[in-house]
């Protein structure tokens, strides 16, 4: 899966000249995040003096110069980020298909492996390498600001912590993380077993299709009535992972509101910082949290990739 792409002369202007103009176009926009975060303190600010009309529209400009070029660079981002997942696809195929044509044996599945395998692969690398790199740039980027904010906090117990609010971001994550493996423990083998019963059902159909002595019917619905057991499961564990996902992401927006609400009632910080610090929180957090937001996607990514490296040690070896 690496090396058809990152290892052959054919694809190394894709692989790493691609990869470098990602990197460039992810830096750029983390870099517009960060400019915005100190853009919501100065406008803030303003809004709660709510004195200085001509503050308040050079504010907004100032926005426009930020958002703008944001906007443009995850259209470009996205945009390359599809093409680079599609090469990526294109080599991983035509490395397989010699090695399939060649193949004396019937390998199982090997139409779905080739197809829709490698095209989930693309994208869930698309998505999740992508978001990846974008959140450990966040956290580089946005730990020293919350790290700063944190010395406005007033409350007893956290005052005399340096980087409070860091450290409530990373344990809070932290222990999220852990809770989200146990609650979706299960979810990679069930999606891994619930590709291999829909092979069945779909190699049935096609077989249908080409020969109609396949089409049987009491055969075809047994087949399907077979998918209801993995799915159900499978419905039940997302329902789980996905009520436990939802009460964190809640509290994870009012927990810096709280924490700060003392020191802005005290007087000693305005509500541009509370904001500032608001937003600083929620990406640090977000970086942080980038497997539990995801985990539904690893989930898929895992089995995708455990079904293909089935597969290459069946063609290869």
């Amino acid at each position: 899966m690496l090396k058809s792409f990152f290892a052959t002369k054919k694809w190394a202007l894709w692989a790493w000249g691609g990869l470098l103009v990602l990197i460039v176009l992810v830096v750029f926009q983390v870099e517009m995040t960060v400019q915005l975060n100190h853009w919501y303190k100065a406008f803030y600010n303003i809004l709660q003096a709510a004195k200085d009309v001509h503050a308040f529209w050079q504010k907004m400009v100032e926005f426009l110069y930020i958002a703008i070029p944001y906007i443009f660079a995850a259209i470009a981002s996205s945009y390359f980020a599809r093409h680079y997942a599609f090469r990526w696809r294109q080599a991983i195929t035509f490395y397989y298909l010699p090695y399939w044509s060649k193949h004396p044996g019937n390998i199982e599945g090997a139409s779905q492996r080739i197809q829709e395998d490698t095209y989930q692969f693309a994208n869930a690398l698309e998505s999740l390498g992508l978001g990846l790199f974008r959140s450990v740039l966040t956290l580089i980027a946005f730990i020293p600001i919350l790290w700063e904010l944190s010395k406005d906090i007033t409350i007893a117990w956290l005052e005399h912590i340096p980087g409070s609010l860091v450290w409530i971001a990373m344990l809070t994550s932290l222990g999220a993380m852990f809770i989200s493996f146990l609650v979706g423990i299960k979810l990679p083998g069930l999606e891994y077993n619930n590709q291999l019963v829909e092979a069945t059902y779909r190699k049935h159909l096609v077989y249908s299709e080409d020969d109609k002595k396949y089409a049987n019917l009491p055969a075809m619905v047994e087949l399907f009535l077979g998918l209801r057991p993995n799915y159900f499961r499978l419905f039940n564990h997302y329902t789980y992972f996905n009520l436990w996902s939802n009460i964190y992401n809640q509290l994870m927006i009012i927990l810096p509101y709280l924490v700060m609400a003392p020191s802005l009632f005290g007087g000693v910080i305005t509500l541009g910082v509370v904001t500032q610090t608001g937003n600083a929180f929620g990406k640090v957090n977000e970086g942080f949290s980038f497997f539990i937001e995801r985990w539904v996607d690893i989930t898929k990514f895992l089995s995708v990739i455990k079904r293909l490296r089935e597969f290459e040690s069946h063609l290869i070896h």
